[in-house]
């Protein structure tokens, strides 16, 4: 029985390899775009899933709610008080930031970034070790690297016992040599650390000056918690526990577990909103939509052959099949057809992969032997074979066989018509929004990126510099500027779009001391507003000679509006824990920093160049960026033989902010060409089967008179006006998806009416194109062929 209906199948396929083409096809273009959508979200969700502790681990927030983001860092002393005070936390481990190390190995220098951490992070990570039986970093001289490092530095031999030197260039690097004590295996990229080298937190605690209240240094940290710890009762024991340890503070505490770090980055009152779990539903919904649009394809061009089949219908019924042996016969036949659908979508992902990581900036693997993976397909198959073959299978074996064996033409009825009308529908409008949401999510990347940042960053460099470089700045300095190539050089200590430090401890004439203000600081040299091109609105820049503006400061206009009548030229502004106590000397006009769609937000320059590590280098309009780099490196080895020329380019850096939104638009484009590409192979069945239909009505039109044009038209009219109603259906589902969407964004574009009036036009000139080619083929038919039997 089985090996008959797989001949009579495979019979069909064959009789009719156009249609069996496109029936596959389209499934397998639907099943490998949800296949790839799949490792996507995959890799996404498996983030972490490399440390076996990831349950039990959580890091410390930080927020001030209804005010302030929430923030990772935190005291350095808390960890250790909550782990003594607070029931049920097993183990903590402080973080310094990412810091670069000078290493020097004979006549060769390396700078490579790592951590300063405390010792139980080696057990709380469980890190896996391929030197090194009970590695160590309890003295500051201990140094635990990655394998990477280890091979670039040492070739294949084990270094454990062998010592690196390193030097100080940096403030928070240190001069002397290391103990290497273990050598660890790389860690994944799907993993929130990457550290190549880890070694005493000590270090770093030391670099906190005595005087220095260590509940205003911030520190990262990871918490471990005993197993079936109530996390929610430690997180209202944290919730206050600020309060208790710093007089005045509003800072709230929690914790964090590590399975949602990589999903959620974005809090509401210290309460996770969104991230890439957004991102994970709406591209599994894409994945789901575009499969149904594949299965809608199989359906309406099974449907468009139902006339070709209905003698094999009647002729099976005549010999005794009931109507439930033809529908497992057809469900079987749609199963064998996915499943095959399913191999030709392995072997696109396999061709594709190389082109989808590139787009996606993944490296991902399709690994077809995984029992994930497996699974996954199988269920795919599974699922599409019986969602695409279940409407075929009731209509086909719903004929009657006294009517198709006596050649009586099968009526459709309205239901069937609707149905498959619906479905074309469906598919256009699925389409048609996603068309329009390629182009709104490009519209509001590049609204951003055309935003007036209040400075400029093309044709500009950052770089890391030694700890010494600010004491030789001005000779550094006049020398590039000498070259000829190099308009401005500045030194400064924060990335110039973002500024790390903040305090709420600022204080002027006239403000309230409860009101505690987080206004976010930066160090710099003079000549920092003249290398970024910032404006001031009023007052001036910082003297060239420092030393006269050790006590001055310039403000941005949104503090100026905050500090109300002291926000102005020759006003002084405070700092408690610092004791500082400065003059106003200018007035900026605002710049964007950290969140690039947020408001401005306050903000102080203070003249200390000698507490900075990064310098800014603006090149001049025109000039050779290959030779100046090298005019660049030339002078800075004259000074550094040894520290390395590591730079970034500050607009490479400012687009790279955009890469999720960027993301999402790419694959809103190639997943909306998909399914516009898959829909007309829908639309292609249905004028097929109406062709069908309605051959000898053609063939009458045709030899009473009627042109292949006045033809075209009347067989492609219900179909475009098909492809209009999906474009009712759509455009309003699609402008509140995009408007709540957009809502995310404090700095957003607006959704523009002419974006519909394209969408639809898109999709109208595709259907037309796809509709005439199969309405002029069957208008140029001889009619003579067609009538033939009558």
């Amino acid at each position: 029985m089985l090996h008959n209906q797989l001949l009579v199948l495979f019979r069909n396929a064959l009789r009719n390899k156009r249609y069996s083409f496109l029936n596959i096809f389209g499934l397998a273009i639907g099943i490998a775009c949800a296949c790839f959508i799949f490792l996507w979200v995959e890799h996404e969700l498996s983030f972490n899933h490399n440390f076996k502790k990831r349950n039990s681990l959580f890091t410390i927030k930080l927020t001030t709610v209804g005010e302030n983001p929430t923030i990772e860092d935190c005291p350095m002393p808390l960890p250790e008080e909550i782990k003594r005070t607070i029931p049920g936390i097993k183990n903590t481990a402080r973080f310094s930031w990412e810091l670069k190390q000078l290493f020097i190995l004979g006549d060769r220098s390396f700078n490579i970034s790592g951590r300063y951490i405390d010792p139980a992070i080696l057990s709380m990570l469980d890190l896996t070790f391929i030197y090194g039986t009970h590695p160590s970093i309890q003295s500051p001289e201990d140094i635990v690297i990655s394998e990477s490092m280890s091979r670039t530095l040492f070739a294949n031999d084990n270094p454990v016992g062998k010592i690196l030197t390193t030097k100080s260039e940096s403030i928070f690097s240190r001069d002397g040599n290391y103990l290497i004590t273990g050598v660890y295996k790389d860690l994944p990229v799907n993993c929130s650390y990457h550290f190549n080298w880890i070694s005493s937190y000590t270090f770093f605690e030391n670099l906190a000056p005595p005087e220095l209240n260590k509940w205003n240094f911030f520190t990262e940290t990871l918490l471990e918690t005993e197993p079936l710890t109530d996390i929610a009762h430690i997180n209202k024991q944290l919730k206050h526990y600020m309060a208790k340890k710093v007089e005045g503070s509003t800072l709230q505490t929690f914790l964090f577990s590590m399975n949602d770090w990589n999903l959620y980055s974005r809090f509401t009152d210290g309460k996770p909103d969104g991230g890439k779990i957004q991102y994970i539903y709406l591209f599994s919904i894409i994945a789901f939509l575009i499969l149904v649009i594949a299965c809608i394809n199989f359906m309406n061009l099974s449907t468009a052959q139902s006339e070709k089949r209905a003698k094999e219908v009647g002729v099976r019924k005549v010999s005794g099949a009931g109507r439930l042996a033809l529908i497992r016969q057809f469900i079987g036949e749609s199963l064998v057809m996915s499943f095959l659908a399913v191999v030709l979508a392995i072997i696109m992902i396999a061709f594709a992969i190389p082109a989808f990581n590139s787009l996606v900036g993944k490296e991902l693997h399709a690994d077809f032997f995984n029992t994930t993976h497996l699974v996954f397909l199988f269920a795919i198959g599974l699922i599409c074979g019986l969602l695409s073959g279940i409407y075929p299978a009731f209509y086909l074996s719903s004929f009657r066989p006294v009517m198709v064996l006596k050649g009586i033409k099968i009526n459709n009825s309205s239901a069937a018509v609707f149905m498959r009308k619906g479905l074309v529908m469906s598919q256009f409008s699925i389409s048609i929004m996603l068309i329009i949401s390629t182009i709104i999510i490009y519209q509001q990347v590049q609204h951003v990126k055309s935003r007036n940042l209040g400075y400029e960053t093309n044709n500009t460099i950052q770089l890391s510099i030694p700890n010494s470089l600010p004491a030789h700045f001005l000779a550094i300095r006049n020398e590039l500027l000498q070259s000829g190539l190099v308009e401005n050089v500045a030194l400064t200590w924060s990335d110039p779009m973002y500024i790390f430090t903040s305090s709420n401890e600022y204080t002027w004439a006239g403000k309230s001391s409860n009101n505690k203000i987080e206004i976010y600081d930066m160090g710099v040299s003079p000549g920092y507003l003249a290398t970024m091109h910032m404006k001031l609105k009023s007052g001036r820049d910082f003297y060239l000679q420092q030393v006269a503006d050790s006590n001055s400061v310039i403000i941005n206009e949104s503090l100026a509006k905050l500090m109300g009548a002291s926000g102005k030229i020759g006003a002084y502004i405070s700092r408690k824990s610092t004791a500082l106590r400065a003059q106003i000397v200018g007035i900026t006009e605002d710049f964007v920093f950290n969140d690039m769609y947020a408001p401005c937000g306050p903000a102080v320059l203070l003249c200390i160049p000698r507490m900075t590590n990064l310098m800014i280098i603006r090149y001049k309009p025109g000039a050779d960026l290959k030779a100046a780099l090298a005019t660049t490196d030339q002078v800075l080895k004259a000074s550094y033989p040894g520290y390395p020329f590591e730079y970034k380019f500050v607009d490479e850096a400012f687009h790279k902010i955009f890469e999720s939104e960027t993301l999402v638009g790419k694959l809103s484009a190639v997943f909306s060409v998909l399914a516009i590409a898959i829909s007309c192979l829908g639309l292609f069945g249905l004028t097929a089967y109406t062709a069908e239909r309605r051959t000898k009505e053609i063939g009458i039109r045709k030899v009473l008179g009627a042109s292949v044009g006045s033809l075209a038209r009347l067989l492609s009219f219900e179909f475009l006006k098909l492809v209009c109603l999906s474009c009712i259906v759509a455009f309003p589902v699609a402008w509140w998806a995009l408007h709540s969407w957009l809502q995310d964004y404090q700095y957003r574009t607006t959704i523009q009416w002419w974006v519909f009036v394209v969408a639809g036009l898109i999709a109208l000139l595709i259907a037309i194109l796809t509709v005439s080619y199969q309405a002029v083929k069957v208008a140029i038919k001889n009619p003579v062929k067609s009538l033939r039997s009558e």
